[in-house]
């Protein structure tokens, strides 16, 4: 009772229309939980991959909602506030998700495996399977949970106007009542309800996701200009073109100057596509949603719609926060710290009423990407590690397994939220930095393996595990660089490079690692490949591909990277 006489008593602005907007929200939740519980998933297929019998409806509002996590709704409005639109290059790469459709759906759905590990596994040995599980839950480690969790206490924080709570005597920081509430919320119905509730859930959150950012984004113009959307775009406009770099570039700049410290249009155009890459096309967080299609028409088709949702991000989230930073400039909105921008808003400039769906909005992409997560650990570490050992686990008990995977996963980035804080003010930046090192090498193992027929084993493990460990080894010693001789070679090799150029330098080595292993190492025998790289499906498999697409297909995805080209142009 406690907890929620302290949050009604700072709630002066959230009214009785918030609270009842949250509640229909949150029994429309319980509802689909319920009805998929009921469903009696017993298997892990069921449970993880949802049966393989979803929709494209499903599958591309599962990817989009998946993707906008705490790391939109905070961190890149918070990037939108500090830098404008130098990280909107992430945020545009619906064309990526088309990539993953049209070039890798084909050989994911033929090897009709559970995980991206596993399909290593097919393709190279199965210790590059046990490798990239392993970087693959460290990876959630240190971006997903980290990120998500540290966001939604925040968030909550921010928004209800709480700082501190009693519990049991005790005075307790509420941005933990918040992040951990947050975790156990949603660790409930991802547990009971598996892969199905993640799915169907994503349906019922991606629409109110999109309403709340909608109207942030109406009235946060409006209020600029004092009068409609269009002179408040022009206001905007104004407001960062006068905010310039020492290099000449203004907030409204995609493309930034090469001297440029952090955004060098150098680095960021190849250093974001391949994050991008390895992102959408071989992360288990996204590729996971694919899997669980009915067949490669339903897969594809998936991707295509959620490539179309995606397009909306930076007009939803980046430019928010660049509403938030213009606001501030005219003293209308205070704002001390730009990954507080988008909860600003919503406590700032919204009534009542309107405030809950947004706040719905909030809680929905935070638990849907905590739900993807915890789904994504719990399979990895099940089907990758355990089951590997134990083959002849009884289905239940793998499950079981899993969601403790899932506990212990949570648990660790919890504890590595003031080690990620330490490393970057905006968290949106802290991100994209650690991804970097991440992507390089598990990038260049899928593309050399699916590209190259001629990449061998040894090739593909000792690409992972190159990249891996140069990634990880620059991560240390950005912990610790204080402590380094800021002039000595360590410090200028592997620290004070830019981090999107040491992200392609990077890439760079592994590929050219993985290309000489495989000069000299054992070949893989046609039987092996077939069906896992291009020139190597049989005859059916490659007539199955061409009957899954016709032209609407081709207009659809012609429709997006049109779109894409001209984002690019008017923001240049």
């Amino acid at each position: 009772m406690g907890i929620f006489h302290t949050i009604l008593a700072n709630q002066t602005g959230f009214g009785w229309q918030d609270w009842s907007t949250l509640g229909l929200f949150f029994l429309g939740m319980i509802a689909i939980v319920v009805y998929v519980v009921m469903q009696k998933s017993e298997t892990s297929t069921d449970y993880f991959l949802a049966g393989r019998d979803a929709g494209w409806v499903a599958i591309g509002a599962s990817i989009f909602a998946s993707n906008i996590g705490s790391e939109h709704l905070v961190g890149l409005a918070g990037a939108g506030a500090q830098s404008g639109m130098a990280m909107a290059h992430w945020e545009i790469q619906a064309w990526m998700i088309l990539v993953l459709g049209w070039a890798f759906v084909p050989f994911y759905s033929r090897s009709m495996v559970f995980t991206m590990p596993e399909f290593l596994e097919r393709r190279y040995c199965p210790a590059a399977r046990s490798f990239l599980s392993i970087i693959s839950l460290i990876s959630y480690v240190l971006t997903k949970v980290a990120v998500t969790v540290w966001a939604g206490g925040m968030v909550f924080k921010t928004v209800l106007g709480i700082e501190n709570i009693t519990i049991l005597g005790q005075q307790i920081d509420f941005f933990w009542v918040g992040a951990i509430g947050l975790v156990v919320i949603t660790g409930l119905y991802t547990i009971f309800g598996g892969m199905k509730a993640v799915l169907y859930t994503s349906v019922l959150q991606t629409p109110v996701l999109l309403i709340g950012s909608i109207v942030i984004v109406v009235v946060g113009l409006c209020k600029l200009s004092g009068a409609g959307v269009i002179e408040g775009w022009t206001t905007l406009e104004e407001i960062c073109r006068d905010q310039t770099t020492k290099h000449g570039d203004t907030m409204m700049s995609l493309v930034r100057s090469a001297d440029d410290p952090k955004f060098p249009w150098t680095g960021v155009l190849f250093g974001s596509a391949i994050i991008g890459f390895w992102y959408w096309c071989t992360d288990q967080y996204i590729v996971q949603r694919v899997l669980s299609g009915r067949d490669q028409k339903q897969a594809r088709r998936g991707t295509i719609f959620g490539a179309y949702l995606k397009l909306l991000p930076v007009f939803i989230f980046l430019i928010p926060g660049m509403i938030a930073f213009a606001l501030h400039q005219q003293g209308k909105l205070p704002l001390d710290d730009p990954d507080k921008a988008f909860p600003v808003l919503v406590s700032e400039l919204l009534p009542a009423g309107v405030k809950g769906i947004v706040v719905g909005g909030l809680v929905a992409a935070l638990m849907s990407s905590l739900a993807s997560l915890f789904n994504s650990s719990a399979m990895l570490f099940t089907v990758d590690f355990y089951k590997k050992f134990k083959p002849d686990t009884p289905e239940k008990k793998l499950v079981f397994v899993g969601r403790v995977a899932t506990a212990v996963v949570v648990v660790l980035g919890i504890l590595w939220i003031p080690i990620m804080k330490s490393l970057s003010d905006v968290l949106y930046e802290y991100l994209q930095d650690v991804q970097s090192l991440l992507a390089p090498g598990i990038a260049a193992v899928f593309v050399m393996g699916i590209f190259s027929k001629k990449t061998t084993a040894a090739g593909g493990l000792w690409g992972l595990i190159i990249g891996f460990v140069i990634g990880m080894s620059r991560l240390t010693l950005k912990i610790f660089s204080k402590s380094l001789d800021h002039d000595g070679i360590l410090y200028n090799t592997m620290v004070a490079p830019n981090w999107l150029h040491f992200c392609i330098v990077l890439f760079v080595i592994c590929i050219v690692s993985i290309i000489i292993i495989s000069l000299f190492t054992k070949k893989p025998s046609q039987e092996m490949l077939t069906g896992l790289a291009y020139g190597s499906g049989t005859a059916e498999q490659i007539a199955e591909t061409r009957s899954s697409w016709n032209n609407w297909d081709l207009f659809h995805s012609g429709v997006i990277i049109t779109f894409t080209i001209a984002f690019y142009a008017y923001f240049w």
